[in-house]
């Protein structure tokens, strides 16, 4: 069954994507103005888009922290005093540190928590009144297979991204009833400047080319949650239904 409405079509299509200056952001932005879509591209620093501003006239950049609800407030209005409305809001910003509890930075997780959790949440209140007087467009959450279970290295990053899957899986229940979308996004490991820190092997690594190209496909078949790679995030759904003394188990066998 079809959870979402399915976009094939995305010219002249209202697609707003928050954290797109590098990564999956700016990967999806550009995949998406190559297909007609009109994208407003967010971030706190808009230096880096002027090269895909110049190459799209589709495109529009704006300068917006999303742990300031005023700055988001604004954005939303400048959206829709140009475009008249939102098709897609693409919550995608977020940050990413490594973190065990054995070196446990207070203040670092507090950091991560605020942009993570916090500024998703505020970015999505921003974005439902207009998407609710439209009575038709979507939200898609950029979570993380990081929030499926524990995993080492991941004592905060897991769990802010295990939060946003609790809330975008409530977001579905409360508004597909008002005829919006809503998305659950969780990559695997993609190759991107956060990722790039890590310090271990990342199985089943993709590209942010990549990585957007799956989620496009997601869109297109309706799916409530798109999630890739599939012989890496099968594997880790499967560990999750496992009693903790298995799932502890294999986890501390293949992280090492």
């Amino acid at each position: 069954m079809t959870l979402n409405r399915k976009i094939s079509h995305w010219r002249g299509q209202v697609v707003w994507i928050s954290g797109a200056s590098s990564g999956i952001g700016l990967a999806l932005a550009e995949q998406l103005l190559a297909r007609g879509a009109q994208v407003i591209l967010s971030a706190r620093n808009c230096a880096s888009l002027n090269a895909i501003c110049a190459k799209y006239p589709l495109a529009m950049m704006i300068n917006c922290d999303i742990t300031d609800i005023q700055a988001l407030t604004q954005t939303v209005q400048t959206i829709i005093a140009k475009y008249q409305r939102i098709d897609l809001f693409v919550a995608n910003a977020g940050v990413y540190n490594e973190m065990h509890a054995f070196d446990f930075n207070a203040e670092a997780a507090q950091q991560m928590l605020d942009i993570n959790v916090s500024g998703t949440i505020n970015s999505v209140a921003a974005v439902i009144p207009q998407l609710l007087q439209q009575g038709s467009g979507g939200i898609a959450v950029v979570a993380s297979v990081a929030g499926y279970g524990g995993l080492p290295a991941a004592l905060i990053y897991g769990a802010s991204k295990a939060a946003l899957i609790n809330f975008t899986e409530t977001l579905y229940l409360d508004l597909s009833a008002k005829g919006l979308s809503v998305t659950l996004i969780t990559p695997g490991f993609v190759d991107t400047r956060l990722t790039q820190k890590n310090k271990f092997s990342m199985p089943a690594l993709l590209t942010s080319e990549q990585a957007a190209a799956k989620i496009i496909t997601g869109f297109a078949r309706g799916d409530f949650e798109i999630h890739f790679p599939h012989r890496f995030t099968l594997w880790l759904k499967l560990l999750k239904l496992l009693p903790y003394q298995v799932y502890f188990f294999l986890v501390k066998r293949f992280t090492k």
